[in-house]
């Protein structure tokens, strides 16, 4: 064989490998697939508490304000009742003693009528009530995606909700949004 048939075999084989190679990508470029099928979106989601502040206007009963609280007023009016009850009993040194210890009863009688006057006189006033209520919400934080690659099930949560597919690059289903810039 002389030099220029074996260059002419060499560079010719050279020239099929490489053909065939470039045949070979184009072939698994051309059968690559370009989406994934969605198979199922499930929404993943967390609870989310608020706290927030709830008032409402609540009518509430104070004790009146005491003017009388050694309840002068009830013993003396008491004790004059009692001394005039006392004194229209019996008669001599009877009605002395009737009389005083119709004062001494009356007097306590009197106090005791003013104590209990005095603990149901209530003043009801209206105050502002507040307290903390924790309001808890759901918010979606992704989608828990089930798609079929290439006869393969796959699942991969996106911050996006997808469509019908899901579109692949170099074999790897593409999770970014699709208006979002691909990161390298």
């Amino acid at each position: 064989m002389d030099k220029s048939m074996v260059k002419g075999l060499v560079i010719g084989g050279i020239a099929t490998v490489v053909l065939g190679a470039g045949a070979v990508t184009g072939y698994r470029t051309i059968n690559t697939p370009t989406s994934a099928e969605v198979l199922a979106v499930k929404e993943v989601t967390e609870t989310v508490v608020t706290p927030k502040e709830t008032c409402s206007d609540v009518a509430v009963k104070h004790q009146a304000p005491v003017q009388d609280d050694k309840r002068v007023a009830g013993s003396v009016i008491g004790g004059l009742a009692g001394g005039l009850l006392g004194n229209q009993i019996g008669g001599g040194n009877g009605k002395t003693l009737a009389t005083v210890a119709g004062v001494a009863a009356g007097g306590y009688a009197g106090n005791q009528v003013q104590k209990n006057m005095q603990e149901k006189d209530v003043v009801v006033t209206t105050e502002r009530r507040c307290h903390t209520v924790n309001e808890k919400s759901q918010k979606v934080v992704g989608y828990d995606v089930t798609y079929r690659l290439s006869g393969q099930e796959g699942l991969v949560r996106t911050s996006f909700k997808p469509g019908a597919t899901l579109p692949v690059k170099n074999g790897a289903v593409v999770v970014t949004p699709p208006d979002a810039p691909a990161k390298s």
